[in-house]
């Protein structure tokens, strides 16, 4: 492994453990989706996304699975943007680490929350983009519960026949909704094939995979169309005990439990 690759697995893991400690705050979080997207977080913030100069991001992220806000946070958390003392804070009464964030909170472009909603506001931006004459990437991560939505049908539709090759749409593939699996609440497979019928280049990836990520995910690719990557997530990876936690959707455990994942992740 690269150095270069090995920092991005140290972010990975820093990532983590920010979200094991966010989560232990108040005993409860979205500490599947966080840990399970912290692979797919450090690679774009590290790797993909562009900075300018003066080291703001060139790039745009679109955060619709409003409820995944706790990867986006430790991401920040991780780069310095927040403090390990707030990001502790998440899901209190007067915080600003909310459980599903508000625009205008750093490192938010949009309100999550509602969720099919942010791939329409993402397709905008790219459009927005193209017209101003900025090359800037337009990334969107939408959970495959969304896909549910038909919202988020009509933006891919737009998007294909817009031709929109600056918009990089990232399905959180996890399996798994509020009500139980995905497949059982409603099936959305075979979603890369549903893509490319709305004019995407898509393709299933493992999530977990950096270096196929990187690849992937390399700044400044461009086909002539939108791209959708389906990354296969395993909710609550790298803490074995959550990756076998029944509920792991969200998930509400005593102190032990957030000290054992801490643990896990230190081995």
């Amino acid at each position: 492994m690269t150095a270069a690759m090995s920092e991005v697995e140290d972010l990975a893991l820093a990532i983590r453990r920010n979200v094991i400690t966010m989560c232990a705050g108040r005993g409860q979080g979205y500490a599947g989706q966080g840990l399970s997207l912290a692979d797919l977080m450090a690679v774009l913030y590290s790797r993909s996304m562009r900075r300018d100069d003066s080291g703001e991001l060139i790039d745009r992220f679109v955060l619709s699975t409003g409820h995944s806000a706790v990867a986006l946070f430790a991401t920040l958390g991780a780069l310095g943007v927040y403090e390990i003392e707030e990001l502790a804070t998440y899901g209190s009464d007067g915080s600003r680490i909310e459980e599903s964030p508000l625009e205008g909170t750093p490192g938010f472009e949009i309100t999550g929350g509602a969720l099919g909603q942010g791939l329409s506001q993402a397709v905008g931006m790219a459009i927005g983009e193209r017209r101003r004459g900025s090359d800037a990437t337009v990334y969107c991560v939408v959970s495959d519960g969304e896909l549910q939505e038909g919202q988020v049908w009509e933006a891919a539709m737009a998007a294909g026949h817009h031709r929109l090759d600056n918009l990089v749409v990232l399905i959180d593939n996890n399996r798994m909704q509020a009500d139980g699996a995905t497949e059982d609440v409603m099936s959305v497979e075979p979603v890369p094939e549903k893509f490319t019928a709305f004019g995407f280049d898509a393709l299933r990836v493992d999530a977990h995979d950096i270096d196929l990520l990187s690849t992937e995910l390399a700044p400044g690719a461009r086909t002539g169309k939108p791209r959708c990557l389906v990354l296969e997530t395993i909710p609550g990876k790298g803490v074995p005990s959550l990756e076998a936690y029944e509920k792991v959707h969200y998930v509400r455990a005593p102190s032990e439990v957030w000290d054992r994942a801490m643990l896990e992740l230190d081995a």
